[in-house]
């Protein structure tokens, strides 16, 4: 069965789920770049974009966010679209004006107060995507606070429990010009929990009204649930078995959030007390780490190439040391291109590409093979939380898909521009240095009971610490029965550091 692992750090929190043991999706949140997808604000139009149809809006988060008319004026199919849910047909009513048909300058005006909800995470010098379709969810439903649509998710297969649901819908007093989306997990729920979630949702947005009233400047009104209550939902929706967390006070925050939803799934939340790292026990860290590299070997001895073009990502499929052994050569080309769909599908996951994605399949012979590749990749995509479209394979053995980008990808996160070789290359910042720091301290005090201790880095990365997280590591250690010094090494690489014995200099393999 599944199972969620969540790992945190002081300024990381990393949430693996493993299927089998085996590392299937990866989710990594720096605090100081907290999600915003689902966030509401009050914000100020700045400027309008006449030949674009589009506006910048100041939401008070850095970078202005970004608003297209088509995400002002209101779209049913977009609400279709974001749940994956069908309209109750006797409710649709007259299809709204085609954005096409609209001016944005009857619609926005500079200085324009405006209540938007933000669509996609800022990536880059991009600000975030927003919209002035609301929606606030709960685990149950979906409500629509400016449009009358009601409507039931299509992942609700049973048909007896749709018909049912869209009874309850059709039937429940909403008030005037406010809709309501019925989400895949409320066929387990009770009438009376979806009136509760019902009334705590309208409840919430009459806080987010009032507080828009309130206002004076641009002001976050609305915060989506953060990446500890996405596990808790993940795991209930999803039938998991256990979520195990390596920080007690998380461990009780989930527990109490759980206990209203007891009687919906027997969910395991579970406090890992081991002095070996949580991640390395399940073999997550070593998966992590092949994730960052270019090259990822296949079980039969071929090989991917993963690379980033401004416009795409590309990956190279190649036989690599497989073996000869099977006299049928197709097959064995067909082989390996049934591993690399499959492993494709869960790297995608992993590092969170998005955007354009190119994969270059070994040649095959035979349009029937090249189906089977093809049905595979789109089936191992099936688990993706992402959005995915797959086109057909040309005759070249390439393959075109896209992948939903919600946020940057892993190695956005991780990693920065190298000095060393003008940009072209990658090294880690020296805030997952010292993230990588914190977390080996603890492993070498805890795991190997080292409690005399001397850290010797790059006099950079010394210069961040001393800034930045030295207080933190010395109250970390103290707190740990330890004593932490600290020394520097100008010939150590960026992303290099060691940990000494300050009883007898000697260094600590950590």
């Amino acid at each position: 069965m599944p199972e969620i692992l969540l790992n945190i750090e002081s300024k990381e929190i990393r949430l693996a789920v493993l299927k089998n043991g085996v590392l299937h999706d990866l989710t990594v949140e720096r605090k100081k770049e907290r999600q915003l997808t689902g966030n509401i604000y009050k914000g100020r139009v700045t400027n309008i974009l006449h030949n674009i149809q589009s506006a910048f809006i100041d939401i008070n988060e850095g970078d202005n966010g970004f608003i297209h008319i088509s995400d002002i004026v209101e779209n049913r199919k977009k609400f279709k679209d974001l749940y994956d849910l069908d309209f109750d047909e006797e409710e649709e009513g007259d299809e709204n004006a085609e954005a096409g048909d609209q001016d944005i300058d009857k619609v926005l005006k500079p200085d324009q107060w405006v209540l938007v909800q933000v669509v996609k995470e800022p990536i880059g010098s991009k600000g975030a995507r927003l919209t002035s379709n609301v929606s606030i969810a709960g685990r149950y439903l979906v409500l629509l606070p400016n449009s009358s649509h009601r409507g039931v998710s299509r992942k609700i297969e049973d048909r007896g429990a749709r018909d049912r649901l869209k009874k309850f819908i059709r039937s429940f007093d909403m008030p005037k010009d406010m809709g309501l989306i019925l989400r895949t997990a409320s066929c387990i729920a009770t009438p009376e929990a979806l009136i509760q979630e019902t009334h705590d949702l309208i409840q919430t947005w009459e806080e987010i009204m009032k507080g828009y009233q309130e206002a004076e400047k641009s002001k976050l009104l609305f915060e989506e649930s953060d990446i500890i209550k996405r596990a808790l939902i993940t795991a209930l929706d999803k039938g998991y078995e256990r979520i195990l967390v390596d920080d007690y006070s998380i461990f009780q925050a989930l527990k109490r959030q759980y206990s209203r939803y007891e009687s919906d799934h027997n969910l395991k939340i579970e406090y890992y007390r081991d002095k070996v790292p949580m991640f390395e026990r399940f073999n997550v860290e070593r998966e992590i780490d092949k994730t960052l590299r270019r090259k990822i070997w296949l079980p039969s001895g071929g090989y991917l190439f993963f690379d980033r073009t401004e416009a795409m990502h590309t990956v190279d499929v190649n036989s690599g040391r497989s073996s000869g052994k099977n006299k049928d050569v197709e097959e064995s080309l067909v082989r390996i291109n049934l591993e690399a769909a499959e492993e494709i599908a869960r790297q995608v996951r992993l590092r969170n590409v998005g955007g354009l994605i190119i994969c270059d399949f070994i040649d095959m012979r035979y349009k029937k093979n090249q189906r089977r590749v093809l049905e595979r990749l789109k089936d191992c995509l099936k688990d993706d939380s992402a959005k995915c479209t797959v086109l057909g394979m040309s005759e070249f053995g390439l393959v075109e898909m896209t992948r939903q980008r919600h946020r940057g990808s892993l190695n956005q996160t991780i990693f920065t521009g190298c000095p060393y070789c003008l940009g072209l290359g990658l090294v880690k910042t020296h805030e997952s240095v010292s993230i990588e720091i914190e977390r080996l301290l603890k492993k070498a005090i805890g795991h190997m009971q080292q409690y005399a201790l001397k850290l010797v880095t790059h006099p950079e990365v010394d210069h961040y610490l001393r800034i930045h997280d030295k207080e933190y590591l010395s109250k970390l250690a103290e707190g740990m029965n330890a004593h932490l010094e600290y020394g520097v090494n100008d010939c150590l690489h960026l992303n290099e550091f060691e940990f000494y014995s300050t009883i007898n200099d000697k260094k600590i393999e950590v």
